[in-house]
Formats: structure tokens, sequence, C-alpha cells
């Protein structure tokens, strides 16, 4: 299976037609046809539904599309670090991060870093933390910013200097709104939302076997869509301070939970990883920060 042959599929799919895809490709349509042909062939499975006028992934072709992608997402962040061995003014780094008010002790450092290096550049994928540890393990991401203590066996770490604090995100005409502090029996009986990564880690610790009196009528891995949702009156959001807009004009109000619920937020890195020159340098000035 070759790299230049994934790159072809992986046009079809976007254009669903050959015919546009060998423009986009600059190479002729019967040269794509017959290469597409040989890797099916080499697969064992067709990976496309054809008509006269499109051609569509099927579900063989849908897992070839994720496993493309990734492949072809580590050679060329390979290539770009072979690239930049002799050229230490910039390169590229990619950063899994939860969300986060906290996020910005990271936006800080980069500004830091950009200072001593103009031409470096950053990527940064936003999600909860399994799934940014689960692309961190596959190589696809250098450094990762998480909300939930590290395996130690696995990873490097360094903790941010704050902590989040938890708590409830409402329409500002709930009665709960009145209250300066919600209790965990405010809680009874109405719809919540929250990350399901909140459900299994965070929320057992504040209530324990008390967990199933809480209603969880929804999750969200981003906040900022969960309050959408609460603002159309759909229920309550659990989140971090300071992650969801609740001036006046929003129309939301934050009120944090007590007894209080912290979680600390850790920068993490797999152990005996070989990091690009660039990102070599960016670890060792996290180190120094924290």
């Amino acid at each position: 299976m070759e790299i230049r042959v994934l790159r072809y599929f992986l046009a079809i799919a976007r254009e669903e037609n050959m015919t546009r895809a060998a423009e986009q490709l600059h190479i002729s349509q019967p040269s794509l046809s017959k290469e597409i042909k040989k890797l099916e062939e080499e697969l064992g499975h067709e990976l496309f539904t054809r008509t006269n006028k499109s051609m569509r992934l099927n579900d063989e072709g849908m897992l070839l599309r994720k496993r493309a992608e990734d492949i072809l997402a580590m050679v060329d962040k390979t290539t770009d670090e072979f690239n930049r061995l002799n050229n230490i003014t910039g390169g590229e780094i990619r950063i899994g991060c939860a969300e986060s008010y906290l996020i910005k002790y990271l936006a800080r450092s980069i500004k830091a870093f950009k200072q001593r290096y103009p031409n470096f550049v950053f990527h940064i994928f936003s999600a909860d933390t399994e799934p940014v540890a689960e692309r961190l393990d596959r190589g696809l991401l250098d450094l990762a910013v998480i909300v939930e203590p590290p395996n130690l066996s696995k990873y490097n770490y360094l903790t941010i200097p704050e902590s989040d604090k938890w708590g409830l995100v409402m329409r500002r005409d709930s009665p709960l709104a009145q209250k300066k502090e919600i209790k965990f029996e405010d809680l009874y009986g109405i719809p919540l939302f929250c990350s399901e990564q909140s459900i299994k880690v965070d929320f057992p610790r504040w209530c324990g076997e008390d967990m199933d009196k809480l209603h969880f009528a929804g999750t969200f891995n981003l906040s900022y869509n969960g309050s959408v949702f609460v603002k159309e009156g759909l229920g309550y959001l659990l989140t971090f301070e300071h992650l969801i807009n609740t001036s006046k004009e929003s129309g939301l109000c934050f009120r944090p939970i007590t007894p209080k619920l912290e979680t600390n937020m850790y920068i993490i890195w797999k152990k005996y990883q070989v990091f690009s020159p660039i990102a070599d340098l960016f670890v060792k000035q996290l180190r120094e920060e924290y």
C-alpha cells in the first residue's frame, strides 16, 4: 500500500467523483482508476459504491478513510520534522487540549516561545481527555493538556498552577439563580448536562454513592454547545467556571457548587518520546516554567 495511492483514495472520497479527483490530482482519469482498482485488489475489498455519476465510500471504504487520514497525518508530520532539522527558527507542534480556562497558561507559554522562534506554528486539537490521549498515544500529537490525573506508567507530566472550579450554568430566570452556591440537594430532579468524562471521573468524587440521585439528561464534550441548550430551556450545565459567557446580556449565570469541587490540569507527553527539534525546545521551556 503506497502513500501516493492513499492520497489518491482520499481525493476520490472527498470529491465522490473519479473525473474531478483526477483533475485535482493532475493525473489522467484512466490512470487514477487503475491505481484504485489495484488498491482494492490488494485489500481484497471494494471501497466504493459506484454509479454512473458518483463514487461513494462503502463500509470498507469508510474504515480505510479513517486509517488513511491517520497514516498521512503521521507521514506529513514526520516529513515536516525532517525538513526542519537544520532550521530551528520554527517548526510545527501539535497539542491536544481539554476545554478549560486554564489553557491561558499554555497560551502564555506559546506567546513567549514565539518571541524566540517566530516561525513556530502550533495546531490545537480540542476534546475530552480520552480522545486527546488516544491521539497522543498514536503519535498524532506531541503534547496534551488534560484534566484528570495522568497515567504515570505512560506519561511524563507537568502540573498547571491553578485548578478549575466546578459550578452550575443556568438561565438568569431560574429559581436557582437566586442562590449564591448550589448544594447537592438543589440538583434533585432537574435535567443536568455535562461531559461523559465528568460523570465517570469528577462527580463521583463530589457526591459518591448518591450519584444515582442526579438526572443527567444529556452530555456534551464542549461546554459552549451545552450552554446553548441551557439558554433554550432544556436544562442546567455542570461545567468549569469562566468557560461560558455569563454576562447580563447572555441571559445566563454561573453559581459554584458546594462543597466545592476542583479539577487539576496537566501537560503530558509520552515517556521516552523522541521530539522534533522545535518540540524538544518547547518542552524544555515548559519544564522551566512549571
